[in-house]
């Protein structure tokens, strides 16, 4: 098969059969290739792959065939040139700032970020001389007033952890290229089956491949995204030096993922809308968020941008942090568990939880509230997901 063969195949076909070059034993499914070190014929072809004059396996912290289907996989499927897969998604933005920034460059992110990225950001990439400034998501004057000679490079996530703001990545890439600077998109909550940042002028995607494209909540992994110098070059080498190495049989299990990942998606939309208008329906809930409903401010935005609003919807809970936590305690379905993607429906409490490390400053700005929870819809019956949330709420 050639890359041209699949150049006019719908996305599902793609997820399902790209990026697996079978061997000599002309295996049907992807092989798992479980070594730390490939043999070379001679001396002068070991000298050759070290050297980047021959393409072809070295060591596994940096070639592998398994992981690499699955990098030419998701870069296929997201629109880019070339993907380095990670052990996480946090080692993804990590290898990211360390593949495309240095000492006195500025980071302008959105606040509206996973709690970890925060920490990331304010503790650990300062220590080095990285500069973060904040700004609302979609505050677009924001953005143009916090960009400094020395920005580098402008983060965002869209539909934003938790809040599900959805931001205009068409208008903060111009923005961001106007003054040198790279838009990098995390794209966990969408996928690309949802949403495709690069074809709408982002440079570099970030994923943690634990989420929507594992799809079962069964191992952990993240990917970046993009053209073949920024990613290809400047990501890799951070990988093949530091090795934050996605292992072959995590790279084995997202591929599976991959196959299903859009009917995955259609069918967590389906269910989450399903889920967020009957919320907007009950007395005890004051507000909900998710992009499918007309009630969302960027849901025009997001009814352009997306192909559908996702799996992730969130609301506010009269009552505080004893009321949500009530709800929490008295679910029987739905997962207490912060992680999200899986076909499992899981709720959490932000403040405590995923968001529980940031000042309740930070919090505040971040829009997080005491009453706030956030539900990733699984697949089960969107009837049985509302009754095991009825439960809590009527007790309220």
């Amino acid at each position: 098969m050639s890359e041209r063969d699949s150049d006019d195949w719908a996305f599902a076909t793609r997820a399902i059969r790209t990026g697996h070059q079978r061997t000599m034993e002309g295996e049907h499914g992807e092989p798992i290739f479980t070594t730390s070190s490939f043999v070379f014929d001679s001396a002068r072809e070991a000298a050759a792959r070290f050297s980047g004059d021959q393409a072809g396996n070295i060591y596994a912290r940096f070639t592998n065939p398994t992981v690499r289907i699955f990098e030419q996989r998701l870069a296929d499927l997201e629109g880019g040139e070339s993907c380095v897969a990670t052990a996480s998604g946090m080692s993804a933005i990590l290898a990211t700032c360390m593949g495309q920034l240095q000492a006195g460059d500025h980071i302008v992110s959105s606040r509206s970020i996973f709690g970890s990225t925060t920490i990331l950001f304010n503790k650990y990439l300062t220590r080095f001389g990285i500069e973060v400034s904040y700004v609302d998501l979609v505050d677009m004057p924001a953005w143009e007033a916090a960009i400094r000679p020395e920005t580098r490079m402008l983060f965002i996530e869209t539909p934003s952890n938790p809040l599900t703001e959805v931001a205009d990545i068409r208008l903060l890439a111009d923005l961001a290229h106007a003054h040198d600077a790279l838009l990098v998109v995390d794209n966990c909550f969408c996928t690309p089956a949802l949403q495709r940042p690069l074809e709408l002028g982002a440079d570099v995607v970030v994923h943690s491949a634990t989420k929507f494209l594992d799809g079962q909540g069964r191992c952990i992994g993240g990917a970046v995204v993009g053209d073949a110098n920024t990613v290809g070059e400047e990501v890799y080498g951070v990988l093949r030096t530091a090795g934050p190495t996605m292992s072959p049989f995590n790279a084995w299990v997202f591929l599976k993922g991959l196959e299903t990942l859009d009917l995955r998606m259609q069918a967590h939309s389906r269910n989450a809308l399903a889920l967020a208008e009957w919320l907007e329906a009950q007395p005890q809930v004051a507000r909900v968020y998710y992009p499918g409903l007309a009630s969302h401010p960027q849901h025009a935005l997001a009814s352009r941008q997306q192909s559908a609003a996702g799996g992730i919807v969130a609301f506010d809970v009269k009552g505080g942090q004893q009321a949500a936590w009530g709800v929490v305690d008295a679910t029987e379905l739905l997962s207490i568990t912060a992680n999200l993607g899986d076909v499992k429906s899981t709720i959490t409490h932000p403040a405590t939880t995923t968001h529980g490390r940031l000042s309740p400053e930070e919090r505040q700005a971040a829009g997080i509230g005491e009453g706030f929870l956030r539900i990733a819809v699984g697949l089960e019956s969107v009837d049985d997901i509302c009754a095991d949330l009825a439960r809590g709420l009527e007790r309220l």
